[in-house]
């Protein structure tokens, strides 16, 4: 039987864990080499038999002597493919790369190595291909790639090989000479840097290394041409700028077989590609660096076009060039022309975002030639870049945010320094920077989107770390804060974290308490009337963040929450919301550890007391009855010594993390405190029976005149809107589930007590839906009913995200996740709210109204919402009887014993219709459609084309 490689390639690309837990690695490797050497196997399968050698060598070779069996193996496989499938050979090239690489047989020097070593070195030095078409070409440069790959993993592995790689490099004439330049300049630049680590190495190995004398090169270390140091084994740049230090080889002045081989690879830089360019020159900076018997200068023919190129690159690599060698390559005139460039750079309209901000970042990373601190790590700013030339870059609403920021934190250095002369305060450098926080808050005050959100906060942080020290402007923004707090509350959490971050950059400063201590203004003095349920899960939030700082008084957060926990009009006690009621607990824990606790005990307890008593949500009562004793019962010094457990840590982070388990040295009792998370769902909704009624015989008589005159028709449409506008009618949409336990659930959940259901939205189609209380849950009793009453901003398909906290029988309260509710278009299906007096002939009247109507509408006026629209499909009449009798009888209309023709009156709520005529012409069923709501139209269709086709699969 055949193996379907592609199909066995893709399961393990996609999960190899998953893939072999059915089998082994030594298995399927074995598999993969067999079928490699199988010559019956095409080569187009080979080469994808080869991925996951390539892609996962370290699972599938797990220890060197698997990876030098496979690399051997490979290397059969390679001498005996054809030299015609190119393809193949530079696959085979790649995995065996991999392979010994990742297995370390590479750095071991394994024989499978130096063989394979040899074979690259082989296949690059092969010209032959150079008579042909260029079609194996690919092959010398596969090979390249590898031997560069083992040389960076491994520096110094062809050291030896120096001369012939040079050599090679200049008798190149196709496109390929880039890859050998690439490979030359890596390998001198390790072999240099091996030398620089060798103690009596000097002028005359350097000679002996360039002219392939590497027996002289390297008689310090006989055994190997490996570097010795295991810390080196990947070199990264070199590079560490002016006031740090690179190894140097001394050599003395002359290095001219140094200087030949670099001018050589410097005029042949030319017909590199950017990339490949900027890679060259970064090298052979380091090298440069290296040897101070060779001078900087021998790079200053390369300035005049590196000053001015538009690659990003390039000039990165000018940069790093400027960071190496400073004034001894570059003058003042060079440095401000490099500067006013990057400005221009940074504020070009032609350049994407990421390159901006990159040329941003150089300025503030720029490399001086004489800079005036050593900061490291730290942002600072260039001497030359003085307040005029910055001025090209403030910010403005109209850029992207990453700019925006950048430009605002360049900006602030700029204006920071000049304030420290005392001209920043009152400088209009400042005044501009504050004035466009400005901005942004009046666009977050209008109903910014969720980026502008997050971006305001941010500007606001950089102009706080920089300028929290000016009060006028500090002070103002604070109030600025307090008053959009006032007005969107949703912020809070935003607040807070501006807050905590000011507070862990600026310890020293007391901006972040003045602020939670003007919010706390702003939240009790606030009218309580006007604080809805939102609002106030907020302010609790915000107050629990006030409770941490012993340095603001307590004592008007407790006055707000004992009014807020007595008041009738929030009557949230009587309410029972968990979380809100958890919120309040919040607050109350952290006073628990509050500096002024004596002054707030009575207080206190009295709020406690009265949760205790009187909340709605038993968890909530046990939880403030905990409070309430170890307030009223321990000592000062022992509540201060219980809420310390587990503070080793230090700092507020810590201290938010603990103080929600209480007496952490009770592992029983931190465990009934603690809301646990189920590994997977527990139960899940399933959609129950839905209630339809049954015909009446007021239905089938009729109380209006069945003439099916006009005016029949408005007295009913008449009638149907006054009944329609009654702001009393209520257009909820009821949908019935059942609660259930879903299958192999853990038997410790066969018991679950006041389940609370909560429901998140993942699109705005639908109000907000209230929590749902649940008393109980038990396996073997009948399934709990659930009603969701939702109501309808647009009658589209949605999906609810849901999850529920609720307690076992042990007394421990968890929480579990449970699967997506999916409201699909045809749950929003009611029929019209009609009079409770009329029959079927005042809704036959009412239907022919409505047609009439909305087919009016939709011809007389342009932009009109009604619309009308043709659906066919091919019924049989039984099957077509069928259709009608599942999906549309409560909601028909004409008699079902009427086939000619079925009329169908379909409400969905808040305010639009979907009226059908169902007819029967020859083999073809029309669905005429007419609505006052055209956007609904596709929702139909996609509806009736699903039932349709059910209906044809049934009955075929």
């Amino acid at each position: 039987m055949a193996v379907n490689w592609a199909e066995r390639v893709s399961a393990f690309s996609r999960s190899p864990s998953r893939f072999l837990s059915g089998t082994t690695a030594e298995a399927f490797l074995a598999e993969l080499l067999r079928e490699l050497r199988d010559d019956k196997a095409s080569y187009s399968v080979k080469v994808l038999l080869l991925s996951p050698i390539c892609d996962y060598p370290t699972m599938l070779c797990p220890s060197d002597s698997v990876g030098e069996e496979t690399a051997l193996e490979l290397m059969s496989v390679f001498s005996q493919c054809p030299a015609k499938y190119v393809q193949f050979r530079c696959h085979l090239l790649l995995a065996l790369t991999s392979v010994l690489l990742c297995t370390s047989c590479v750095s071991s020097r394994s024989r499978a190595s130096q063989d394979f070593l040899d074979l690259l070195l082989q296949v690059a030095q092969d010209t032959s291909d150079l008579q042909g078409d260029g079609a194996l070409r690919s092959l010398r440069a596969t090979a390249c790639d590898c031997l560069r790959e083992l040389e960076a993993c491994s520096p110094g592995l062809l050291t030896q090989h120096l001369e012939l790689l040079g050599g090679l490099r200049q008798r190149e004439v196709s496109r390929l000479h880039q890859a050998y330049a690439g490979l030359h300049t890596l390998v001198l630049r390790n072999a240099v840097y091996q030398l620089t680590q060798e103690a009596e190495a000097g002028a005359e190995h350097l000679k002996a290394l360039l002219g392939g004398n590497t027996t002289v090169a390297w008689e310090a270390d006989q055994d190997s041409g490996l570097m010795k140091n295991k810390d080196s084994a990947h070199l990264y740049s070199l590079i560490l700028g002016p006031m740090g230090t690179v190894p140097t080889l001394q050599t003395g002045p002359d290095c001219k077989e140094l200087r030949s081989v670099l001018s050589s690879l410097l005029e042949e830089s030319y017909l590199l590609t950017p990339l490949c360019q900027a890679s060259l020159l970064h090298r052979l900076t380091e090298l440069v660096a290296m040897v101070p018997g060779v001078p900087p200068a021998v790079f200053r023919a390369q300035l005049l076009r590196l000053l001015g190129t538009s690659e990003v690159c390039l000039l990165h690599a000018t940069l790093l060039m400027k960071c190496a060698f400073t004034d001894s390559l570059f003058s003042a005139e060079d440095e401000a022309f490099i500067l006013k460039r990057l400005v221009v750079l940074s504020q070009h309209p032609l350049l994407s975002p990421p390159e901006k901000l990159f040329y941003m970042n150089c300025i503030l990373q720029f490399p001086e030639n004489r800079p005036i601190s050593c900061s490291d790590g730290d942002e600072t700013l260039p001497v030359l870049l003085t307040p005029r030339l910055a001025s090209a870059l403030v910010p403005t609403i109209f850029n992207d945010s990453a700019t925006m920021l950048a430009r605002l934190n360049l900006l602030s250095l700029v204006y920071l320094e000049e304030g420290e002369e005392g001209e920043g305060e009152e400088g209009g450098g400042l005044a501009y920077l504050f004035e466009h926080l400005n901005s942004l808050l009046h666009i977050l005050e209008h109903g910014g989107s969720r980026e502008i959100v997050v971006t305001f906060f941010r500007a606001a942080f950089l102009f706080l770390f920089y300028f929290c020290h000016l009060e006028r402007f500090a002070n103002s923004l604070m109030e600025k804060l307090c008053t959009l707090y006032f007005c969107h509350t949703h912020l809070a959490p935003h607040l807070i974290n501006l807050a905590n971050q000011i507070q862990d950059k600026l310890p020293e400063s007391n901006w972040a308490v003045g602020l939670l201590k003007a919010l706390q203004r702003v939240i009790t003095e606030a009218p309580l009337a006007q604080i809805s349920l939102q609002d106030l899960s907020q302010h609790l939030k915000m107050l629990a963040r006030v409770a941490e700082e012993g340095e603001i008084p307590q004592q008007s957060s407790l006055s707000f929450l004992s009014s807020v926990i007595t008041s009738s009009h929030t009557s949230l006690c009587l309410s029972g919301n968990w979380r809100l009621g958890n919120s309040l607990l919040g607050i109350c824990r952290r006073l628990l550890d509050h500096p002024s606790l004596d002054s707030l005990l009575i207080p206190l307890a009295d709020i406690l007391q009265h949760l205790t008593c009187n909340y709605g949500d038993m968890d909530i009562q046990d939880h403030a009855r905990l409070y309430y004793t170890l307030l009223t019962t321990l000592s000062r010094e022992k509540l201060v010594n219980v809420l310390a457990q587990g503070l080793t840590e230090g700092g507020r982070q810590v201290k938010k993390r603990t103080l929600s388990c209480i007496m952490a040295e009770s592992e029983g009792l931190t465990s009934a405190l603690t809301i646990h998370q189920t590994e997977k769902a527990i139960f899940r909704l399933v959609e129950g029976k839905s209630e339809v009624r049954e015909e009446t015989q007021a239905d089938k008589e009729c109380d209006l005149n069945l003439n099916e005159t006009e005016s029949c028709h408005k007295a009913a449409l008449t009638t149907y809107r006054a009944q329609f506008d009654d702001p009393s009618f209520a257009s909820d949409v009821t949908l019935n589930y059942q609660l259930a336990y879903i299958e192999n659930a853990d038997s410790h959940f066969d018991q679950l007590f006041s389940i609370r259901l909560h429901f998140t939205r993942t699109d705005d189609h639908y109000e907000e839906l209230s929590d749902i209380s649940v008393p109980c849950l038990f396996r073997e009793r009948q399934l709990p009913a659930v009603r969701l009453r939702l109501k309808p901003r647009r009658p589209y398909p949605t999906t609810l995200q849901a999850s529920a906290i609720f307690t076992t029988q042990d007394g421990l309260s968890w929480l579990t996740v449970l699967p997506d509710i999916h409201v699909s278009f045809q749950q929003a299906f009611m029929p019209p709210p009609t009079p409770l007096t009329w029959g079927r002939g005042s809704k036959l009247s009412l239907f022919e109204g409505l047609w009439d109507e909305i087919l009016t509408e939709s011809k007389e006026k342009d932009m009109a919402d009604s619309s009308s629209s043709l659906f066919c499909c091919q019924l049989k009449e039984d099957a077509l009887f069928a259709l009608v009798e599942k999906h549309f009888l409560p909601f028909l209309i004409s008699d079902l014993s009427d086939k000619e023709e079925f009329k169908v009156l379909l409400f969905l709520p808040p305010q639009s219709h979907v009226l059908l005529k169902i007819r029967l012409e020859e083999d073809v069923v029309h669905f005429n459609i007419a609505t006052d709501n055209w956007q609904l139209l596709p929702h139909i269709s996609s509806y009736l084309l699903t039932i349709t086709s059910s209906q044809e699969d049934v009955h075929s």
